[in-house]
């Protein structure tokens, strides 16, 4: 039962690829891997609208003009970095399984000598937490390299290129103007970048990540 579904489901999947071109293949891979942030981003994308969007409609009841956030090089990028908050959730809940393993006998031991809140923090809940910082620091800037949905579903790289980051420049080089040679070229030099900053992380992760033996 379980294989025929799978066949069945195959099926679809090459039903839905026959006859598409290279671009669309790519595009209906790319939606599919990229769900959630796509899910996310039109739902922005509608309520920084101009005339009809939540943000504007809500700001003249503080005694704010609202604006064309998407469409003016002065705010777009901050659009976008407002809208990157939408995904802090992942982060929070390392930082809360973090939190949630610190082991109490620290503290207890810390009040019994006479430490305040801000001492058992710097010397006790940074150094701990230290681990769970460190990856989401590597990952925040891996990801932030490779930004790809955002753009090219809100800005499509614009106004006047100002969105226009290196993985959808990349994206639009290959499978918009078909230079895969210079995408290619593109996509080793993001690497290297990527690997760099890395491992430059991972040099310096000695002198301030703490890891309990």
């Amino acid at each position: 039962m379980h294989f025929a579904q799978k066949r069945q489901g195959n099926g679809q999947i090459r039903a839905r690829m026959s006859g598409k071109s290279p671009k669309k293949l790519v595009d209906l891979y790319s939606g599919q891997v990229d769900g959630e942030w796509v899910a996310g981003s039109v739902l922005w994308l509608w309520m920084y609208h101009h005339e009809l969007g939540i943000v504007n409609n809500l700001l003249p009841l503080v005694g704010l003009q609202g604006r064309n956030w998407l469409y003016n090089t002065n705010t777009v990028l901050g659009a976008l970095v407002v809208k990157s908050l939408w995904s802090v959730g992942v982060p929070m809940l390392i930082f809360l399984a973090a939190l949630q393993g610190l082991p109490q006998a620290l503290y207890e031991a810390a009040e019994i000598d006479g430490a305040g809140e801000w001492t058992k923090f710097r010397n006790i809940t940074l150094p701990m937490l230290s681990p769970a910082i460190f990856f989401n620091v590597v990952i925040g800037v891996i990801s932030g390299i490779q930004t790809y949905a955002e753009p090219y579903v809100m800005t499509k790289g614009g106004p006047e290129n100002a969105t226009l980051f290196m993985g959808l420049y990349l994206y639009q080089t290959a499978f918009s103007f078909l230079n895969m040679g210079y995408a290619s070229a593109m996509a080793w030099i993001m690497f290297v970048i990527i690997f760099l900053l890395t491992l430059a992380q991972f040099k310096l992760a000695g002198r301030w990540v703490y890891y309990d033996a």
